[in-house]
């Protein structure tokens, strides 16, 4: 198992390094639509080739944010020109139920900017919160600018934890052994890694289930 796992870590890690920052880019365009694909699984192996010279860190970073940026405003001018009836009717197409736009909605209704900003830390929340931002016909400035910040910070805390954990080990990808040690040896920063997200994670249970109870007693 160890074994298989790091053959495919070594597929990924070299698709990465061979689309450089326009895979980044790409790939957090469309982590930030509709398409679910994990950002914890494109910022840390830049970031990993950016610790070994191959790429610049801080030119990671501002790749993963622009991506974010353009994914995110591409779903907020389709939901703010499409309106929130055809997405209440057609989102459970895209697995975005009647009840997640309503509480999404009540989110963006009561926090406004900061909400976006702190959507844009959160998983799963991150790729949907541009649709009722849309919806609501918030200010692109104001969206854009709120997606940007928040898009930026968490794509320099992935690409800093992956040159943490990973960046000064290059020998992980030559030896699943290397990889095992390597991890290991920073499992402090993983275990830091996963009480920062179980915390965010509570809180914005928290904030949607308050959201939830604001929308329906505006309905």
């Amino acid at each position: 198992m160890q074994e298989q796992f790091h053959a495919l870590l070594k597929v990924w890690f070299h698709f990465v390094e061979v689309w450089g920052y326009l895979g980044v880019f790409l790939l957090m365009a469309l982590e930030s639509s509709i398409v679910p694909i994990p950002s914890e699984i494109i910022m840390p192996p830049a970031a990993y080739w950016a610790a070994q010279g191959r790429m610049s860190f801080w030119g990671v970073v501002l790749a993963g944010t622009a991506g974010s940026w353009f994914g995110s405003i591409v779903s907020y001018l389709v939901a703010r020109a499409v309106g929130e009836p055809f997405v209440r009717r057609y989102g459970k197409y895209i697995l975005i139920s009647e009840a997640k736009v309503a509480a999404m909605e009540g989110w963006v209704a009561e926090y406004g900017v900061p909400g976006i900003f702190f959507a844009r830390l959160l998983p799963v929340v991150r790729h949907l919160i541009s649709i009722p931002a849309g919806i609501l016909k918030m200010g692109v400035v104001r969206f854009s600018a709120a997606t940007t910040a928040g898009a930026f910070l968490w794509c320099w805390v992935l690409s800093w934890f992956g040159r943490k954990v990973i960046g000064d080990a290059p020998q992980l990808l030559d030896s699943p052994a290397e990889l095992a040690h390597a991890l290991k040896a920073k499992m402090h920063l993983v275990v830091v890694a996963v009480v920062l997200f179980a915390a965010a994670y509570a809180v914005m249970v928290w904030l949607r289930k308050r959201s939830a109870k604001t929308a329906s007693s505006q309905a």
